[in-house]
């Protein structure tokens, strides 16, 4: 990119590069070698010194992306959020219209209840949940979900934290197909710059922590809840601080690598849950190979069958994992523990987080 794709100013900078991964949302069959091309692809992450958007630097990639499974704790942080805006009283009007993200899960159904048909134009709720950031063109998304919302409406967008990101050391949320990465502070400059006010937001601790907003036509005050948040992000858009994201990443890929090699020259088989988008980088940084992974369990029948891209580790069901009996399973999304353990009994203690695994290196060195 030679410009913000917010605001089109031009002074960039490269806080994250993680060189070249397989493509986030391709997943080739399992019994399809690695081709030469598959992990070409560039993966980096540049901050805008003028509105401060961390983005997506480029993205060649042209996949059509797996259905995947809602995962419970969504659908729950769904059900809690409706239920919160509607009793702080942000729930008004008839009409609603939802701008969906690819990767499934909608609020129309839980607005259907409260009687909301759904409105194309000039709808009294609009809705975002994590779709926003799937847009190339920043300037014209936030101008379309502007002129979607009534001139008393209100705009409902939620998104993963920059702040969470950086304070977590998320780094491989940097992903192909997500050209966005905001903190409040940028989401209030880019609102403002489509006539729009951040009035009020909820902080959620789904991904680590996301933040849900109501935004207004007009010029409008926030509230302490928005202005708590910005106070906590106070130097987010400095690159420096965001920059922290590259360290993190050498030193997260480089200790899960030793971890998994620990585990496999001490005679434990290792498997894994989560064929996300997210840990295509994970996989890709850390050189994950089935010596040391031997499958990844998902949920979706569409990746069932297929391989994590740029490996020739395979995606099996579910049901597969628990007839393995692994010795360790390592779990790609921190988010999915409490419902996996629920519905695995079997695989009870057997759990490794990718985060715990890389910032426990001294119980195997």
């Amino acid at each position: 990119m030679s410009a913000c794709r917010a605001c089109g100013d031009t002074d960039l900078r490269r806080v994250l590069d993680l060189g070249r991964m397989p493509a986030a949302d391709d997943f080739p069959l399992a019994d399809t070698l690695v081709g030469p091309g598959e992990t070409g692809y560039p993966l980096a992450m540049d901050l805008c010194v003028a509105c401060g958007l961390a983005q997506l630097a480029e993205d060649d990639t042209d996949t059509a992306e797996p259905r995947g499974v809602e995962p419970e704790a969504l659908r729950d942080q769904a059900a809690a959020a409706v239920a919160l805006v509607r009793s702080d009283g942000w729930l008004r009007g008839a009409t609603v219209r939802e701008f969906g993200s690819p990767h499934g899960g909608s609020w129309l159904p839980r607005l259907a209840e409260h009687g909301f048909t759904v409105e194309a134009d000039g709808a009294d709720v609009v809705l975002d949940c994590f779709g926003i950031m799937h847009e190339p063109d920043q300037r014209a998304a936030f101008l379309l979900r502007a002129r979607a919302t009534a001139p008393d409406g209100v705009l409902l967008l939620q998104f993963h934290s920059l702040h969470a990101i950086v304070r977590q050391r998320q780094w491989n949320a940097l992903r192909h197909g997500h050209f966005a990465y905001y903190s409040l502070t940028t989401l209030v400059r880019l609102l403002r710059g489509v006539g729009m006010s951040v009035a009020t937001a909820w902080e959620f601790d789904l991904y680590g922590g996301t933040v849900l907003i109501a935004a207004v036509h007009g010029v409008r005050e926030p509230d302490a809840a928005v202005r708590a948040i910005l106070a906590a992000e106070a130097g987010l858009t400095d690159a420096a601080v965001v920059g922290e994201l590259q360290t993190s990443a050498e030193r997260h890929a480089s200790s899960l690598r030793r971890r998994l090699e620990h585990e496999s020259d001490s005679g434990r088989v290792v498997y894994a849950y989560g064929a996300a988008s997210r840990a295509v980088a994970l996989f890709g940084a850390a050189g994950i190979h089935r010596g040391l992974v031997r499958a990844v369990a998902d949920a979706s029948p569409a990746k069932q069958g297929r391989r994590m891209p740029g490996t020739d580790v395979p995606i099996i069901a579910p049901a597969q994992l628990v007839r393995s009996r692994p010795d360790r399973v390592l779990l790609t999304l921190p988010d999915l523990l409490p419902e996996l353990e629920l519905r695995f009994p079997e695989l009870s203690g057997r759990w490794m987080s990718a985060e715990y695994a890389a910032q426990n290196e001294e119980t195997y060195r």
